[in-house]
């Protein structure tokens, strides 16, 4: 009877995924293989020293400041995008109700083109 070759964890084959539908759907993919492949390699203790250190990084306070940062500066564009359509939203309305402001004094346009 053949001898069968010994599998380690990180040779055993990996479960299938469902295709990727979308570009980032499939690099989302990647990024989760990739995580699970490191995440293995720190436990057993074959990580490099790069991959060790991107963990430590991601520990620090100041990664995380940075992170809350990132956050905050995200929050304000959207706040800063909402104001301008805001303000282009309120400045229709002023154009309009000083056309019905004219039109009430008898100001209206059309009455002014026919003379």
């Amino acid at each position: 009877m053949p001898k069968r070759a010994k599998t380690t964890e990180s040779s055993a084959t990996l479960p299938r995924m469902r295709p990727a539908l979308t570009p980032e759907a499939r690099e989302n993919q990647m990024i989760a293989l990739a995580m699970d492949l490191v995440e293995e390699r720190l436990r057993n203790g074959t990580a490099s020293s790069q991959e060790t250190t991107h963990f430590l990084k991601l520990a620090t306070k100041s990664e995380k400041l940075n992170q809350q940062l990132a956050e905050k500066d995200l929050e304000l564009k959207e706040a800063k995008r909402q104001a301008i359509r805001s303000q282009g939203r309120l400045d229709d309305l002023y154009a309009n109700a000083l056309k019905a402001m004219q039109r009430y004094s008898g100001h209206d346009d059309e009455a002014i083109d026919e003379y």
